[in-house]
């Protein structure tokens, strides 16, 4: 009788990239009495790497700025292209990859206070002189003249673009103003306002994905919510603080993160205005500016604490906080296309590139090396929640001013907390109910 085996290339058994012949392995737990606390060690020890090798601060960009930067933008079209504006005037584009200036021009006679670039790569810049300037930073020399210039009667505060149109929103004292860039030097074509508002609106920002939904933050501590196809105001929230910036998600469309004066951030549904979706508050002073990654998943944010934090979009704490010592208030952030590094415009001049995983490394990786990041990862998420790990991952080498003032804030927190449940335990029943927390600074809304 003729038997036929049946055979297998030693190939098709052997890792990726090598020649070692790969052992079987018999995956009873009954012959693996161990594994659970071998497992426990394996990512206690990861953990502690991930510690050891965290250092995000790459370096800055070029000699930076003579003044406090005030306002860096990230190109959309472009991977390794940022612009930036300081207080003397000055905008600067940056090639993040060689960390270097490509384009300078002395573009406004005050503080530059907005940024953004257009559909055709071209830099928009607005400023306290009461001027939006256009520039062509690709083709055009450094002591160049700009594309195009508009005139207004009050000092600009932000721009923002359309994503697809050749449209964009300038915000003053007065009111958001619409321009057209294909008109050149013309008068706004259209003006948007809440009726009877006379407080001066301090940013203004572009929906990407519903491309014609803009947002405003005022000094009389509103967001309202602006639709461009009828020229008119959708809603209006009021807080109890005053908002600095706004961020769009560029994955879900209705929400957007408001940078506020009480050192918190606020995750809101735009069709939903009277309670946030979500409260993130580790900061110690105002913040200043927020961004969203590309994912839409996490942000970074920039604060008057001297520090950036990075943040999950679900969770109410920051996973990092980056700083250094010769960092000043930061007044600006930016996440990079790439979802890689964060960057930072602070008031001491400089523009900070950081990883945005603080332990990560780029470059080419072999397969066992990625193999073996991916089963560090798997473990310390499984075993996230035993405390020595829990406390490894998460204790930070923060600044002592920052340390101090968190312990103050805590303090005060828990006073005000202890307050309000005395009120409510001493008054009628029904009278006065617990508020969330995600509701409590929302004062008033109007359709």
């Amino acid at each position: 009788m003729k038997i036929k085996a049946l055979s297998r290339s030693t190939s098709s058994i052997q890792a990726p990239g090598s020649n070692v012949t790969r052992q079987p392995r018999n995956l009873d737990p009954a012959l693996h009495p161990f594994e659970r606390a071998r497992e426990y060690t394996r990512a206690l020890n990861a953990t502690k790497m991930e510690r050891m090798f965290a250092q995000p601060l790459l370096g800055d960009l070029g000699r930076g700025h003579v003044d406090g930067v005030y306002k860096i933008i990230n190109d959309p079209e472009a991977l390794d292209r940022l612009a930036s504006g300081s207080g003397d005037g000055v905008v600067k584009v940056w090639d993040l990859t060689s960390r270097a200036e490509v384009f300078q021009i002395k573009a406004h006679e005050n503080m530059v206070r907005g940024l953004c670039w257009n559909r055709d790569r071209k830099l928009l810049s607005c400023a306290t002189d009461r001027t939006i300037k256009l520039w062509d930073p690709y083709t055009t020399e450094k002591s160049s003249t700009p594309v195009a210039t508009w005139l207004g009667r009050e000092a600009y505060t932000a721009v923002t673009h359309h994503r697809t149109h050749t449209s964009f929103a300038a915000s003053s004292s007065s009111g958001i103003h619409v321009y057209d860039t294909s008109r050149p030097s013309s008068a706004a074509s259209t003006k948007l306002a809440w009726p009877n508002a006379v407080d001066t609106i301090t940013n203004v920002s572009f929906n990407q994905t519903e491309t014609s939904i803009l947002a405003s933050c005022a000094s009389d501590r509103s967001i309202v919510l602006y639709d461009l196809r009828t020229s008119s105001p959708l809603s209006k929230a009021t807080l109890t603080l005053a908002c600095n910036a706004i961020a769009w998600n560029p994955m879900e469309a209705f929400n957007f993160a408001a940078a506020s004066e009480d050192h918190n951030i606020y995750i809101f549904d735009m069709r939903k205005m009277d309670r946030a979706l979500n409260l993130l508050r580790d900061h110690v002073a105002a913040v200043m500016d927020v961004h969203f990654s590309p994912t839409g998943e996490e942000l970074v944010s920039a604060s008057y604490d001297r520090s950036i934090r990075l943040w999950k979009r679900d969770q109410g704490h920051s996973r990092d906080i980056y700083h250094t010592k010769r960092m000043q208030r930061v007044f600006s952030c930016a996440w990079t296309p790439d979802n890689n590094f964060v960057l930072s415009g602070s008031d001491d001049g400089n523009i900070r590139l950081w990883r945005a995983v603080a332990s990560a490394r780029q470059g080419v990786k072999t397969f066992a090396h990625r193999q073996k990041l991916e089963y560090d990862e798997a473990l310390k998420n499984r075993y996230k929640h035993m405390p020595e790990i829990k406390r490894i991952s998460r204790h930070r080498h923060i600044p002592k001013n920052v340390k101090k003032a968190g312990e103050i804030k805590g303090e005060e927190i828990k006073a005000i907390k202890r307050r309000e449940e005395n009120e409510r335990r001493h008054t009628k029943k029904g009278e006065k109910r617990r508020r969330s927390e995600r509701e409590k600074m929302v004062l008033a809304t109007e359709e």
